[in-house]
């Protein structure tokens, strides 16, 4: 029986997500010992830009100097170009991708909303996609985790919000979510909903382990879609878009970003393959930056 440290944000949601990978391998044999860390996404202030690896970097340096022995991300938050030394061993069975619009009152839609609604959101992608629907809602700062976020709907400022729907669910607030939005509408950010767990590529007895809770899917889906923002050198910044899935031996791909003249999307498909799903990521995102004129 193997004893791991599994590291995690402090987070009611990160706990949730790494007990539940932590449950996934006790059922194999290990002892798993959570630890909390604080990241700078985590101390970061309200008005504070988001940055790359903001909630994963502290968790990273940990693993990398041997005081964890794994960790458990949000997929999305990871860095683009990865980090030396560290792999994702397991992307485990995806939360539902799409965001969610969860109002202070209940039972309304995007389209529902009121002329000039307060709606509360920190995600350029989010904002771009949210005026594109509906140019006449006020966007206001809403930072902090998902059970922040709540609280605020709960005092009635903002009238609505929008979440990631994987976050509601894993809360067991999944009831909260007003109109789960369609991807055509909102194009969920790449690798939403999809958890990361990352170890030291040196660890093989640990990798091994990870393999077994790896959906192949997942992985191919998580793949395609950051390889859209890697091709367009963008990040949680931009307001691009993208969401793949498996169906038999076949990767769907659909990116979308609002550039010169709105909204563009791209629909791809191919192989189910690790190198087919790298490619058709960044054939999209290079198709995007064509029509979008997005910054490369």
């Amino acid at each position: 029986m193997r004893s791991l440290r599994l590291g995690s944000r402090g987070s009611r949601l990160a706990l949730i997500q790494s007990q539940s990978v932590a449950a996934r391998l006790e059922q194999v044999g290990c002892r798993v010992e959570l630890v909390v860390i604080a990241t700078a996404g985590d101390r970061r202030r309200p008005d504070e830009e988001l940055g790359e690896g903001i909630f994963v970097g502290a968790i990273e340096v940990a693993l990398g100097a041997q005081e964890i022995d794994l960790a458990v991300h949000s997929a999305k938050d990871l860095p683009m170009a990865g980090t030396p030394g560290l792999v994702v061993g397991a992307y485990p069975e995806r939360g539902d991708p799409r965001d969610a619009l969860v109002s202070a009152g209940g039972g309304t839609t995007l389209a529902g909303l009121r002329v000039g609604a307060e709606i509360g959101t920190d995600s350029p992608r989010r904002r771009a996609f949210l005026l594109r629907q509906r140019p006449d809602l006020r966007l206001v700062p809403c930072a902090g985790n998902v059970d922040t976020r709540l609280g605020r709907l709960n005092s009635g400022s903002p009238e609505a919000a929008i979440l990631a729907a994987a976050g509601l669910d894993r809360l067991g607030q999944g009831g909260r979510a007003d109109q789960r939005l369609d991807p055509e509408i909102m194009p969920p950010a790449p690798a939403q909903g999809a958890l990361a767990v990352q170890c030291r590529a040196q660890d093989d007895e640990l990798t091994a382990l990870l393999a077994g809770l790896d959906q192949r899917a997942v992985r191919l889906a998580v793949v395609a879609e950051r390889a859209v923002l890697a091709e367009l050198d963008a990040g949680c910044s931009s307001p691009v878009g993208a969401l793949a899935h498996v169906d038999a031996d076949t990767l769907f791909l659909v990116a979308a970003a609002i550039g010169e003249g709105g909204a563009h999307s791209v629909r791809l498909r191919g192989p189910a393959s690790l190198e087919s799903a790298e490619e058709l990521g960044r054939t999209a995102a290079r198709s995007l930056a064509e029509r979008a004129g997005l910054i490369r």
